[in-house]
């Protein structure tokens, strides 16, 4: 089996999408990790009301913690409970950073001035997005805020594998799961290419190392276009 990108390297191509200025939300799993890949003069902010922090509560940290669970009274003298975004991950303080209830977050979020950077169960070939389950064994089974942070963007980056565990195709023609907005999306990030939305359909525009497109097809339901400019992912 192909190597594919690690979570980290999605997250930093997404981050990448971010210029100078931005203000961006990030959602949970992949796109958390941006945070600590996002520009300096870009502004994150967290639905529970921070706007501005820094990056994630490192993964040296969070693996000595896998380890030695006893070590997080330790850990948390040093850092303060507060500091934890909408996936309760842990970040560090920034110049700048400020706080809000949750009412003017949401304002902000629905305020189409934000760039979302979302996970996703699914993307259809017109950019409808499933971010949410009603499944049971599914941690977070509700809408959350995943339907305003898709509606209220200005634009939409998913960050996700592009297969699930069982390697069923996250990319499809239309979504077989609950939609959590539609025809929102405008740039799909995964594991293996980088595909933007747009009328005509999902234009392939990078590849993953050793990757090529044929293949990222194969594992894809939904038709590719492939760029005039096809090229290996740029990080």
């Amino acid at each position: 089996m192909k190597e594919r990108m690690s979570e980290e390297l999605v997250a930093m191509r997404a981050a990448k999408e971010l210029k100078d200025g931005d203000y961006c939300n990030l959602g949970i799993g992949i796109p958390q990790l941006c945070a600590s890949f996002v520009p300096e003069t870009v502004k994150v902010q967290t639905e529970n009301g921070a706007l501005g922090y820094g990056p994630l509560l490192s993964f040296a940290d969070m693996e000595k913690l896998a380890q030695q669970p006893e070590l997080i009274d330790e850990l948390m003298e040093t850092r303060d409970p507060d500091l934890s975004d909408a996936g309760a991950r842990a970040f560090s303080p920034a110049p700048g950073m400020s706080f809000f209830d949750l009412l003017t977050s949401f304002a902000m979020i629905r305020s189409h001035r934000l760039t979302s950077i979302l996970g996703g169960l699914q993307v259809s070939e017109k950019g409808d997005l499933a971010i949410h389950s009603t499944s049971d064994r599914d941690p977070y089974p509700q809408i959350g805020g995943s339907m305003d942070l898709a509606w209220g963007a200005k634009r939409v980056i998913v960050a996700m594998t592009h297969t699930a565990k069982d390697d069923t195709p996250k990319i499809v023609k239309r979504l077989s799961m609950p939609l959590s907005a539609s025809q929102c999306v405008d740039l799909i990030i995964t594991d293996l290419a980088v595909i933007e939305v747009t009328p005509e359909g999902l234009l392939l525009k990078e590849v993953a190392p050793d990757w090529t497109a044929e293949e990222v097809q194969s594992l894809t339901e939904a038709t590719l276009i492939l760029a005039d400019d096809l090229k290996e992912v740029e990080l």
